[in-house]
């Protein structure tokens, strides 16, 4: 714990985030092989590394290479083969932007890119997605994948996705949903970063999504269709690239109505 501690006190959190992605990368040739492959770098490995938070740990969840993880592969190729992102000059705003899909995104030319976050550390600029600085009508694509489980106010959250994107753009957002649960659970009871780890699995939850979560989106003003890209690519697919158990992984993909 003293070593961590001084770790932290030495190296800012940007050189700690830089020097651990570097680490992954030199140390994910340990992990070649040919069974698992990631579409978000290209390598192929012979397993991927658990992924957990002391409760649950998804066996071969995240790229020892880039550090994608199932909802990021599954993304990524509804993006490619299901949507224009790619193909047409567009402008995508991208909340708590995965490293592993960040510099695809900064690559692609076609593509104006707003990586953006709360913490500097972690994106090109600072936004609250409870307000959002841009005009009304801005943005053809928003992916917000693992936010508004997180988000004190998630209405208002919603709302500023559906003002800022355009009349034909597109919304793509994935959140971890109790799949037995057809409600979404929140407490008041739930003050501490332990409570919240039991009751929505996470430290720093707000709520844990029950198979309402569509719901939610479309009283705001959203029409949405839950997509299970997994299902649709296949079994092979599903378990060559890792894709999930479906409970962070089913993409809502909203249009304004």
């Amino acid at each position: 714990m003293k070593i961590k501690n001084l770790y932290k006190q030495l190296f800012s959190e940007k050189q700690r985030l830089v020097t651990h992605l570097f680490f992954n990368k030199m140390t994910s040739i340990f992990y070649f092989g040919k069974q698992f492959s990631c579409n978000c770098c290209g390598c192929s490995f012979r397993k991927f590394k658990p992924k957990g938070n002391g409760l649950v740990e998804r066996e071969n969840a995240q790229c020892p290479y880039c550090g994608s993880l199932e909802r990021t592969r599954l993304l990524l190729f509804y993006l490619r083969n299901e949507t224009k992102l790619f193909s047409e000059n567009v402008k995508l705003l991208h909340f708590a932007p995965e490293w592993s899909l960040y510099p695809i995104f900064k690559k692609a030319k076609n593509i104006e890119y707003f990586a953006v976050d709360l913490n500097p550390v972690l994106a090109d600029q600072v936004v609250d997605i409870m307000a959002i600085p841009f005009a009304d009508n801005s943005f053809d694509f928003i992916i917000c994948s693992m936010v508004l489980g997180f988000v004190s106010d998630e209405p208002k959250a919603i709302k500023e996705m559906l003002r800022v994107l355009k009349p034909d753009g597109m919304a793509l957002i994935q959140t971890l949903i109790d799949l037995q649960n057809p409600h979404t659970f929140e407490t008041t009871d739930a003050d501490t970063p332990e409570k919240r780890l039991q009751y929505y699995t996470e430290p720093d939850g707000e709520r844990l999504h029950g198979t309402d979560f569509a719901q939610g989106l479309q009283t705001a003003g959203f029409q949405v269709e839950t997509i299970d890209y997994a299902a649709q690519l296949g079994d092979d697919w599903h378990q060559k690239y890792a894709l999930g158990n479906g409970c962070r992984e089913l993409i809502f993909q909203c249009t304004k109505g």
